[in-house]
């Protein structure tokens, strides 16, 4: 059987670790199960993982500042895992740089399309930007978007700390632009498919946005509302790879 990725979940149930190992396992996946966020670390550092499957409430270390802390250094998936449900848990879950979230009780073939999703969109990523996250950056309407650090640097050279979920809209946008966005298009490509609607994530987020591109809401310049049918990015964008210019 081909393998299909290597999946590490982590979490401190061993019924759980158990269910997702042999279902994934049996559809083609290989599979490490750990309970702590150190053996985490550790597997990260020794193997070659495809997507993390975490949860937010282990033993030893809090699920979201290992989320955070992994995508500051790593554009590895991540789909978080956990017993809350609510759905601002969901979107600071999310805002840490998860690409999907998962609430528990779950049943695991949800479990594996939520894999499946999340892995098709990373592997369509240029590989420059997947392997090499640290070399690109995007420029647009004198605007600077720097990949290491996710800072957001204004014509005037101020640096602008942006929260995860600010950073990825605007990447969805860079990679878009001139083109109309529908909601859910831009909910697939930020936070993947969900149950629950996220529409009005979608609107608060993109307001967020224009505050931090001093973008008139009222009359923006950048962002700008299609009635019925989403958003659209009005600029022309360059991203840099390794000093090559590409449009």
């Amino acid at each position: 059987m081909s393998i299909e990725g290597h999946v590490l979940v982590v979490d401190d149930d061993p019924d759980i670790l158990r269910l997702a190992g042999d279902y994934l396992e049996q559809r083609g996946f290989r599979v490490t199960g750990v309970a702590k966020g150190q053996s985490m670390k550790d597997v990260l550092d020794k193997s070659q993982v495809d997507i993390v499957v975490l949860d937010l409430m282990l033993p030893d270390e809090d699920g979201l500042v290992l989320c955070r802390n992994l995508r500051a250094r790593s554009n590895l998936p991540i789909v978080i895992l956990s017993s809350k449900g609510e759905q601002m848990d969901r979107i600071i879950g999310l805002e840490m740089g998860a690409d999907d979230y998962l609430a528990k009780p779950f049943h695991p073939r949800e479990l594996l399309a939520r894999i499946k999703s999340v892995l098709r969109r990373a592997r369509t990523l240029p590989e420059t930007i997947l392997d090499n996250p640290e070399q690109h950056s995007y420029h647009f309407s004198g605007w600077r978007l720097d990949g290491p650090t996710r800072q957001l640097f204004a014509p005037s050279g101020r640096a602008i700390v942006l929260t995860g979920g600010e950073h990825a809209l605007l990447r969805v946008f860079l990679h878009h632009p001139n083109r109309v966005l529908s909601r859910d298009q831009i909910l697939d490509l930020t936070y993947g498919k969900m149950q629950e609607s996220f529409g009005r994530t979608i609107d608060m987020q993109v307001s967020r946005l224009r505050k931090r591109l001093q973008d008139d809401a009222k009359n923006p310049s950048l962002i700008k509302t299609v009635r019925n049918a989403g958003y659209v990015f009005c600029s022309r964008v360059e991203m840099d790879v390794s000093g090559l210019k590409s449009l």
